[in-house]
C-alpha cells in the first residue's frame, strides 16, 4: 500500500512554496511598476504634443491674421527635426465661420492626411490609435478663436520605451528568481538534512530493532526538540522492550501451569454448560405443558358450567314429561272405565299444552347451550381458520361463560356491527376473550360488588380488526404492568393463579393471531388492552348464514 501512495517531499514543498510565493511576489510589483512606467510615457507623450500644439498655434498666430499660408508652411518645415511629428494642418475660420485649410505640413516619407474638420471637437484631447497620435486645439487671437491645429505624432518612441521597459523588468525579474532559486535550495538543504539523517536512523533501528542509538542534535531548534523527544521514545522504548522481556519470560513460566487449570476449567465448564441446556429443554418442555394445562382447565371449568347449567333445563323437562305421564294415565283409565267427562278432557287438554311449552322452551334452551359450547370447545381446541360473524362469536363466547358470569353483578357491553364478518381463526380469539373477562372478574373486580367491562369490535381498513377491551376495575400497578405478560406473574400465588393467563392471552395474539397487544393502566384507574390483528373481510351479501358456523 506504501509504495503506491504518492507523498510531497519537504524539500519540494519548501522549493514550490517558497518559489510560488517569491514568484507571484515578483510579478505582481513587476507588473505595477512596469504598468506605471507605461501609463507615465504615454502621459508624458500626451503632454508633449499638446505642449507642441500650443507653441506651433502661438507662432502660426500671425500668418493667419496676415493670410499668409506659404509664409506658414515655410515656418512648419522647422518642424523636420522632430522625430515625432508627421502631420501638422492649420485651419482657418472664416467670416462665415466655416472653417478652410490654411497650411500644412508632412514629414518626408509620410503620407498626407485628409484635412479633420468634422473631427474638432473629437479630437480636442489627443486620441492614440493605430500607432497613431491626433490631436486638434484651437489657435486664439486675444482671447478669440481665429483657427485650429491638428498635429499628428508617432508612437514609435512610446513603443520603444514600453519594449525596453518590459525587457529590463523581465530580465530583473529572472535574475530575483535564480538568486532566490539558490538561496531555497541552501535553505532546504539545511533543513532537509537533519531530517534525512532522522529518517535512516529511524529506519535502521526498524530493521536491526537496536534501540541503544540516539539521534544527533544539529543547532535548528525544532529540529533539536524533535531529535531529543525522539531519544527520549527511544528510551522508554528500550526500557520496556527490556521489562517486556522478562514479563514474557515469567508469563511462559505461568503458561506451563496454567494450561492444565485451563483445561480442567474448560471441560468443567462444558459439563455445566450440557445440564444447563438439558434443563433449559426440561423447562421449556414443563412451560409448554403448564400452558397447555390452563387451556385444558378452562376448558375443564367451560365443561362443568355447562353441565350445571344444562341439568337445569333438562330437570324441568324431565318433571314436565312425567307429570304428563300421570295425567295421560288418569285419562285411560277414565275412557277405558268410560268415565271420562268433557270438562275433565278439556283440562288435559290445556295441562298438556302447558306441559309440552314447559318441555320444549327447556329442551331448546339446552339444545342453545349445548350449541354454544360444542362451537366454543371446537375453536378452543382448534387453531384452523374460519369464516364466522364477531358479534355472533361473542355470544357464542359469553353464553358459554353464563354459569360463571350469573353467579356475579357485574355488566358486560358488547359493541360490534352485526355485519362484521371475517375470515379468521376463532379459537385463539375465543381463549383471548374468556382469558381477559376472567382476569378482570378476578382481580380487576375483586372488592366490587358490580363492575363494567366494555368491549369494542372495529374494522381497520378491510384487513385488519381492532379490540379494545375496557374494565373499570383497581387496574394494575406499575412494576406488574411492565411483566403483565411474562410467564408465571400473577397476585394470586397461592390463591390458585398460575401467572401463565395473560402469558397465554400474549403468545395467542402475536403467534395465533400474528397482530399485537398492548395495555394501557394505572392503579385505581381501571385496564385497557389494545388488540390488532389481520383479517379477511368478508362480503355478507355472499355469504349464506350456515356458514359463519
Amino acid at each position: 500500500m506504501a509504495s503506491d501512495t504518492k507523498f510531497l517531499s519537504i524539500k519540494s514543498l519548501i522549493i514550490w512554496v517558497v518559489m510560488g510565493i517569491t514568484t507571484l511576489s515578483l510579478i505582481l510589483s513587476s507588473g505595477v511598476n512596469l504598468y506605471s512606467q507605461i501609463s507615465t510615457y504615454r502621459q508624458s507623450l500626451q503632454d508633449n504634443l499638446v505642449i507642441f500644439a500650443e507653441v506651433i498655434g502661438r507662432d502660426s498666430v500671425e500668418s493667419l491674421l496676415q493670410d499668409e499660408g506659404l509664409l506658414e508652411e515655410k515656418n512648419l518645415k522647422i518642424l523636420a527635426a522632430s522625430k515625432l511629428i508627421e502631420n501638422v494642418h492649420i485651419y482657418k475660420i472664416l467670416d462665415d465661420e466655416n472653417i478652410a485649410f490654411f497650411a500644412s505640413y508632412n514629414k518626408e516619407g509620410i503620407a498626407p492626411v485628409k484635412a479633420k474638420f468634422d473631427q474638432v471637437e473629437q479630437l480636442f484631447q489627443p486620441k492614440m490609435a493605430a500607432g497613431v497620435v491626433e490631436i486638434i486645439r484651437p489657435i486664439r487671437s486675444e482671447n478669440q478663436v481665429v483657427g485650429y491645429l491638428y498635429l499628428r505624432a508617432s508612437e514609435d518612441e512610446l513603443q520603444n520605451l514600453t519594449a525596453n521597459s518590459i525587457l529590463l523588468t523581465i530580465s530583473v525579474l529572472v535574475v530575483c528568481l535564480l538568486i532566490c532559486f539558490l538561496l531555497t535550495l541552501k535553505l532546504q538543504r539545511a533543513i532537509t538534512a537533519p531530517i534525512n539523517v532522522l529518517v535512516k536512523l529511524v529506519q535502521r533501528i526498524s530493521r536491526q530493532k537496536d534501540f541503544s542509538s540516539r539521534a544527533e542534535l544539529n543547532g535548528i531548534k525544532e529540529l533539536d526538540i524533535l531529535g531529543e523527544a525522539f531519544n527520549n521514545m527511544l528510551q522508554r522504548t528500550q526500557e520496556h522492550m527490556m521489562r517486556q522481556t522478562a514479563a514474557e519470560t515469567e508469563q511462559a513460566k505461568l503458561n506451563a501451569s496454567l494450561e492444565e487449570k485451563v483445561k480442567q476449567r474448560t471441560n468443567a465448564l462444558k459439563e455445566a454448560n450440557s445440564e444447563l441446556i438439558q434443563t433449559l429443554e426440561k423447562l421449556h418442555q414443563f412451560q409448554r405443558q403448564i400452558v397447555q394445562n390452563e387451556k385444558m382447565a378452562s376448558l375443564g371449568d367451560m365443561v362443568a358450567g355447562v353441565a350445571h347449567e344444562v341439568n337445569t333445563p333438562i330437570g324441568l323437562g324431565v318433571t314436565a314429561s312425567t307429570m304428563m305421564l300421570d295425567r295421560l294415565s288418569d285419562m285411560r283409565k277414565a275412557f277405558e272405565d268410560k268415565t271420562l267427562k268433557a270438562s275433565s278432557l278439556s283440562k288435559f287438554i290445556a295441562e298438556g299444552e302447558e306441559n309440552l311449552n314447559i318441555i320444549y322452551r327447556n329442551l331448546n334452551r339446552a339444545a342453545e347451550l349445548i350449541s354454544s359450547f360444542k362451537q366454543v370447545a371446537v375453536d378452543q381446541s382448534s387453531e384452523n381458520n374460519r369464516v364466522f360473524s364477531f358479534s355472533k362469536l361473542m355470544d357464542e363466547i359469553l353464553m358459554s361463560m353464563r354459569p360463571k358470569l350469573k353467579k356475579v353483578k357485574h355488566q358486560i357491553n358488547v359493541n360490534c356491527a352485526d355485519n362484521l364478518v371475517v375470515e379468521s381463526k376463532a379459537g385463539p380469539i375465543n381463549q383471548i376473550m374468556i382469558n381477559l373477562i376472567m382476569n378482570s372478574i378476578i382481580h380487576g373486580f375483586e372488592d366490587m360488588d358490580k363492575g363494567q367491562i366494555d368491549i369494542t369490535i372495529e374494522s381497520v381498513d378491510d384487513t385488519k380488526v381492532s379490540i379494545e377491551f375496557k374494565d373499570n376495575g383497581k387496574g394494575i400497578p406499575e412494576h406488574l404492568r411492565k411483566r403483565i405478560f411474562d410467564p408465571f406473574v400473577t397476585t394470586k400465588r397461592g390463591q390458585g393463579g398460575s401467572g401463565l393467563g395473560m402469558h397465554l392471552v400474549y403468545n395467542l395474539v402475536t403467534q395465533a393471531l400474528n397482530g399485537s397487544i398492548s395495555i394501557v393502566s394505572e392503579e385505581g384507574q381501571g385496564i385497557q388492552f389494545k388488540i390488532l390483528f389481520p383479517v379477511k373481510k368478508v362480503n355478507t351479501d355472499k355469504v349464506h348464514v350456515g356458514s359463519f358456523m
